[in-house]
């Protein structure tokens, strides 16, 4: 565990008071004139606009195949037209080979900066690493423990990582006051994936040929869309797409979308930036997916993709499969 912690660094109170020096301020997107963007918030009664939800599920369930292992692949690329990388990522993945021993667990993020031309970089990193502090310290470890050792009010999963993320909102607000984040987050445990996001990088399940779009983007097009009052294909050619109500270091409290979902053997969970979704397509990243079986070359194609058709912005592709 100790090795763990210092891959993502000391906790925030063993650094209490040290400087930590911050990169020249850059600018944030424009702002949105004449619209209130708190006020484009889904409403929370409405279920129609809350397409992500947890699901009551049933406990993870143990792999059926004797191989018990989960696959993935990472690939993150600056592109063609920016000259530094904004987006980060990570991937964890510990396979217990024990006489029962748990199941295994994965950790996934992608995270997308924004806000000047390191501050976004930096903004990403401290995000990725802040969650997965906390990842180590409230899933990982206690998963490791024996069962008799684990204490009886330890946080659920989901309670985990809502509280991840509001670590890593307040560390983005001090360390990046002009800085900003995207953040997609995924623990598999078993055949269950646990999903917390705020921006408008996706995580997408793809199983039996159908590829479900999980997360809902924050980003003014897309209220706009659920409002009725942008088309999709208005919503594509918008000069304010980019621009989101919701993310990382933008706001004092920080509310999360929370998702579960139970994996089907075989199937795929990709976490992606708007630089890959926003350029190749659902439809030619699901082509791509059922061309190849490796997931590390899935990434490494979506990103070709992405930069053949100009690679307008930061390219980042996650991609778990689960065991057969």
């Amino acid at each position: 565990m100790d090795l763990l912690r210092r891959l993502f660094g000391s906790h925030p109170e063993e650094n209490e008071g040290a400087e930590r020096p911050l990169p020249p301020a850059g600018e944030m997107f424009e702002p949105v004139e004449a619209l209130d963007l708190e006020a484009m918030e889904p409403p929370v009664d409405e279920e129609d606009t809350q397409p992500l939800q947890t699901r009551p599920l049933a406990p993870p369930q143990p792999f059926q195949s004797a191989i018990r292992r989960i696959e993935y692949g990472q690939a993150s690329d600056v592109g063609q037209v920016r000259d530094n990388n904004q987006d980060a990522c990570l991937t964890m993945v510990i396979t217990p080979e024990l006489a029962g021993g748990p199941p295994p667990i994965g950790v996934f993020i992608v995270a997308d900066g924004m806000g000047g031309h390191h501050d976004g970089e930096l903004a990403s990193a401290i995000a990725v690493q802040t969650i997965a502090r906390h990842i180590v310290d409230g899933v990982i470890g206690p998963h490791l423990d024996e069962p008799s050792e684990r204490s009886s009010d330890q946080m659920t999963i989901p309670e985990v990582l809502a509280e991840a993320m509001s670590a890593a909102n307040q560390a983005v607000q001090q360390r990046v006051p002009d800085g900003g984040t995207t953040a997609t987050c995924a623990i598999v445990r078993g055949d269950l994936a646990y999903i917390a996001h705020v921006g408008d990088s996706r995580a997408y399940l793809i199983s039996d040929g159908n590829m479900e779009l999980i997360t809902r983007d924050h980003s003014l097009v897309r209220r706009l869309q659920e409002l009725g009052r942008l088309t999709s294909e208005e919503a594509e050619v918008h000069p304010q797409r980019n621009v989101l109500y919701r993310a990382l270091g933008q706001g004092d409290t920080m509310d999360t979308d929370a998702a579960t979902r139970r994996l089907p053997p075989g199937s795929r969970l990709l976490l992606c930036s708007d630089g890959m979704w926003g350029v190749v397509g659902d439809d030619r990243i699901a082509a791509i997916l059922d061309e190849v079986d490796s997931p590390q070359e899935a990434c490494n194609l979506m990103v070709e993709e992405a930069n053949a058709r100009g690679g307008p912005d930061n390219i980042t592709a996650v991609l778990m499969q689960m065991p057969d």
